[in-house]
């Protein structure tokens, strides 16, 4: 029901805000533009679905040779004495679970292209476990909070998007992301658990944590080993090389095992047109109305009012401009892009809000996109508490962002 009144409340807000231009203002062109806006988007979700009719049957194909192969089988079973205490209700080595950390793994890396196909496969495969068709599971919940959370090692679009806006050290907001993304999904793990009652306090998940800390002090110190130059060079290197080693080693598999690899990809790759067709009324659905609030101006009142009360609490609100790209992360990947790009020109990439920007882009993933796709692509209508918990996370990643841009930039 959440979504439901979301979606709902961008439509009627729109209308009220642009009912007030044409009113108070004079503008008679708004309600041309909304209508505009409208067209562009459902013509922008129908060419997304169908970008990602070639990627799905990649990786889907992909996928089904490592389910033939066995591979994703032994996966599960090696990540299941972890992953079985974030999703209890998962059976223990079940081949859901190699298709969650497959998923993570390309988040982690900044693969999105290999992440939301391998994302779509980890669902279709929790919906067979659902006994609620219509319903999220729990284990549905956590999966997509994870995801929403945007967990990631490596932020390489950003990087490249400062270095072509000409910032001296394109790669100084590489630390703060990591640390942003970090907090963003420890608290919408937290969340999920605390609703779910889910116990973190354990020897498996505690051991995780150590290996993530550590895994985490590794990777910083080698950022400031390594030149800034190069660190946008090695970081793009070594993420395809684990990509296509990915790749490489679902095929031997299937060669070891002596399946018909060429076969097991086609049987894969014929569920990506399906699926990609499948999301398109969802995807139409929350593009029109993310156009329709931002096209009327609503963005823009909500960022002002913002910056208002906060300066009336006598607050420093620097931050204010960096708030367009925080608050839009959580509706459009690309509208969060392009303001962040907009940003960085207006007040150049080596400003403090300039630099902002792409913190708080970087610290959790578009909400309601996931939400939308993820659902979309098994039928899920009633979402329960994936997206409270998923906002939780985008909330506490932009005041996570927010602070520790104060402590490196301010």
């Amino acid at each position: 029901m959440v979504l439901n009144y979301i979606w709902i409340g961008f439509f009627v807000i729109a209308f009220i805000i642009a009912l007030i231009k044409v009113i108070v203002l004079g503008d008679t062109e708004i309600f041309t533009a909304i209508m505009n806006a409208t067209f562009d988007s459902s013509k922008t979700a129908f060419e997304i679905s169908l970008g990602l009719t070639g990627v799905l049957a990649l990786w889907l194909g992909i996928m089904k040779i490592g389910e033939n192969s066995g591979l994703i089988n032994a996966l599960a079973r090696f990540l299941s004495p972890v992953l079985c205490r974030l999703f209890p209700d998962i059976p223990k080595g079940h081949p859901v679970l190699g298709s969650i950390f497959m998923n993570m793994s390309a988040n982690m890396l900044g693969l999105d292209n290999a992440a939301t196909p391998l994302g779509l496969k980890a669902m279709k495969e929790l919906q067979d476990l659902n006994p609620k068709k219509d319903t999220a599971s729990n284990p549905m919940i956590m999966f997509l909070v994870i995801n929403t959370s945007g967990l990631i090692i490596i932020p390489i679009s950003i990087m490249v998007y400062r270095a072509q806006m000409g910032a001296a050290q394109p790669t100084d907001v590489f630390i703060p992301i990591l640390l942003s993304t970090f907090i963003s999904t420890l608290v919408g793990v937290i969340a999920v658990s605390i609703a779910q009652k889910i116990n973190l306090i354990n020897k498996p998940i505690l051991i995780l944590m150590g290996i993530i800390c550590l895994f985490f002090s590794g990777l910083i110190y080698l950022f400031l080993s390594v030149s800034r130059e190069d660190m946008g060079t090695y970081s793009t290197l070594i993420a395809n090389i684990l990509l296509f080693s990915v790749i490489i080693l679902f095929i031997l598999t299937g060669v070891r095992k002596k399946i018909n690899v060429y076969d097991s990809f086609v049987e894969g790759a014929k569920e990506g047109f399906t699926t990609a067709v499948r999301i398109i009324p969802y995807l139409v659905a929350f593009l029109v109305g993310i156009a329709v609030f931002r096209t009327s101006g609503a963005m823009d009142f909500l960022v002002g009012g913002i910056g208002y009360i906060v300066g009336l609490c006598g607050v420093d609100t620097s931050f204010v401009g960096a708030l367009p790209t925080a608050l839009m992360k959580s509706l459009s990947g690309s509208g969060a892009n392009g303001l962040m790009i907009d940003t960085m020109k207006e007040l150049g990439p080596d400003s403090f809000v300039g630099r902002m920007s792409c913190v708080v882009r970087g610290a959790s993933d578009t909400t309601f996109y996931i939400l939308a796709v993820y659902f979309g692509s098994v039928g899920i209508t009633k979402t329960r508490n994936a997206v409270t918990c998923g906002l939780i996370a985008d909330f506490s990643g932009i005041i996570a962002a927010i602070l520790i841009s104060y402590l490196f930039f301010f």
